[in-house]
């Protein structure tokens, strides 16, 4: 346990015991009670990890000591709302284009979930072209032309696996650890255990394109129950990047700065007499809003870049876009935020309708990501900040390699169903070997036959990137330690460099 670990589980005890003392005793009674449990005569806690409390609780968000060296110092995480079909991206599967068209086997099925698949499907080969490319020979679809440039910093696990095969529950477990609602999400572990490096802006911006929020909604990058100051806060690349936190007419800076002074001695005083660590959040998250107000339209502002880069991007300055979203994602790395999620939503290939057709809808989402992922690559490294920033690209689940036949009669466009064995993920950066892929599925894409990797690996491998053990990265909440891995997670150290 670190020194601020020791310092925040004080603090849990000290609220325990202030409580007791201030409701339930009196007099001499109290004060030998305190004095037995720690305390001095007003109650208060003692000792150096008292100090160390109090120096982070007026800034929750100071930076904290890692665990050991770091490779990463902050993480930008592309998620893919919807689960794309890892058998149209990276996967290629040869042999199941032999098998389009046939009854799937009934061993295929027994004992199986699936979201939508009901009776026998017919076997769906793969519905794009593939091509080896770099010096690694990786296999990309032709749906991916400009990522397919960038492959050779880039480490593919293709035998990822999952627990749960309904979007909201997959989208929870990928970013809190859990498949119900409640848990803090990754980012918020991440800044609560390293806090950030940039006192002006947030440790964690979510940035949100596509139309939608993922399904999970906003819990997929909530604090759950850390203190909220952890929580993701989300920009919007279109319009005024943060809701309500401009002055409203009539009121100048420094009237918002007497205003805000004003409210944090309230609520100092009410943190000296109840304790309570919500205060601080929200002293805290009043003058980050207060700095935002400054920091956030200067960092959001993708107008000043030169030209080259809105070319190397294709982003359109003005517009909710995944692509002007990369580009602000390199923008706020380039000022020290800690964790930025990136959530692009679409990606749920059924078939049913357009939209979600391999053919249709799903071209449209590979044309909306395929540059400007390739071109995040491209412009961190040759800006020389790819080595201590770690990318991580993927979705909640993979599709199956049959044909989805919902209520068992096939849909009117071309899909795949929900699919919890298989799926890729890529990473790149942050110590991460480039040119790689670990992990193979079997001659269809139907499980994972040699090196599978588990939602709760990946989680452990991002926090041992920047410098964290999963296994000690931990909360005390009702009564027991938790942490972002559960009870669960292995370092997949074979895509370390």
């Amino acid at each position: 346990m670190n020194l601020f670990e020791q310092a925040e589980f004080e603090r849990l005890q000290y609220l325990t015991r202030r409580h007791f003392l201030l409701k339930c005793t009196t007099g001499l009674g109290a004060m030998a009670l305190g004095s037995f449990l720690g305390c001095n005569s007003s109650g208060k806690s003692t000792g150096n990890t008292a100090k160390a409390l109090a120096e982070h609780s007026t800034n929750p968000l100071l930076p904290k000591p890692a665990h050991f060296a770091p490779k990463a110092k902050r993480v930008i995480f592309l998620h893919m709302a919807g689960a794309p079909s890892q058998l149209e991206l990276f996967d290629y599967k040869p042999e199941l284009m032999k098998l389009n068209g046939q009854s799937c086997p009934q061993s295929l099925l027994e004992g199986k979930r699936f979201a939508f698949i009901k009776g026998v499907p017919k076997m769906l080969g793969p519905q794009a072209e593939f091509k080896q490319h770099g010096q690694s020979g990786a296999w990309v679809s032709k749906h991916l032309p400009y990522f397919s440039k960038v492959v050779d910093d880039v480490a593919f696990l293709k035998a990822m696996h999952t627990n749960e095969f309904n979007h909201a529950p997959a989208q929870l477990l990928m970013q809190t650890g859990n498949g119900r609602l409640g848990r803090p999400s990754m980012g918020s572990w991440v800044t609560y255990g390293l806090g950030s490096e940039n006192e002006n802006l947030p440790g964690f911006i979510v940035l949100v394109s596509g139309g939608k929020q993922p399904d999970a909604g906003k819990s997929a990058y909530g604090s759950g129950f850390l203190p909220t100051v952890y929580q993701g806060v989300e920009c919007r690349s279109k319009g005024e990047p943060v809701l309500y936190v401009s002055d409203p007419k009539g009121m100048n800076r420094d009237l918002r700065r007497h205003t805000l002074d004003a409210i944090n001695k309230i609520n100092e005083e009410q943190y000296k007499e109840m304790g309570d660590p919500e205060i601080i959040s929200r002293i805290s998250q009043y003058e980050m809003a207060f700095k935002m107000q400054v920091s956030v339209p200067e960092a959001m502002d993708i107008s000043k870049e030169p030209e080259s880069v809105h070319q190397m991007y294709g982003t359109s300055p003005g517009q909710s876009s995944f692509a002007n979203n990369c580009l602000l994602a390199r923008r706020l790395i380039e000022r020290d935020v800690r964790f930025v999620q990136l959530f692009h939503w679409g990606w749920d290939a059924h078939g049913a309708g357009k939209e979600e057709a391999l053919n249709f809808g799903f071209m449209d989402r590979c044309r909306e990501v395929d540059q400007p992922m390739a071109a995040l690559i491209q412009d961190l490294k040759q800006r020389g900040l790819l080595e201590d920033t770690l990318v991580v690209w993927g979705g909640e689940f993979g599709r199956t390699p049959m044909l989805e036949n919902r209520e068992g009669k096939e849909n009117p466009f071309t899909g795949r169903d929900h699919h919890t064995e298989a799926f890729t993920v890529w990473m790149a950066g942050g110590g991460v070997k480039g040119g790689v892929s670990f992990g193979e599925t079997d001659e269809i894409g139907y499980y994972g036959v040699k090196d599978k990797v588990h939602v709760h690996d990946l989680q452990a491998t991002i926090l041992n990137q920047l410098g964290m053990n999963h296994e000690k990265l931990t909360y005390h909440f009702q009564g027991r330690n938790f942490r972002l891995t559960d009870v669960h997670g292995q370092v997949v150290r074979d895509i370390l460099a």
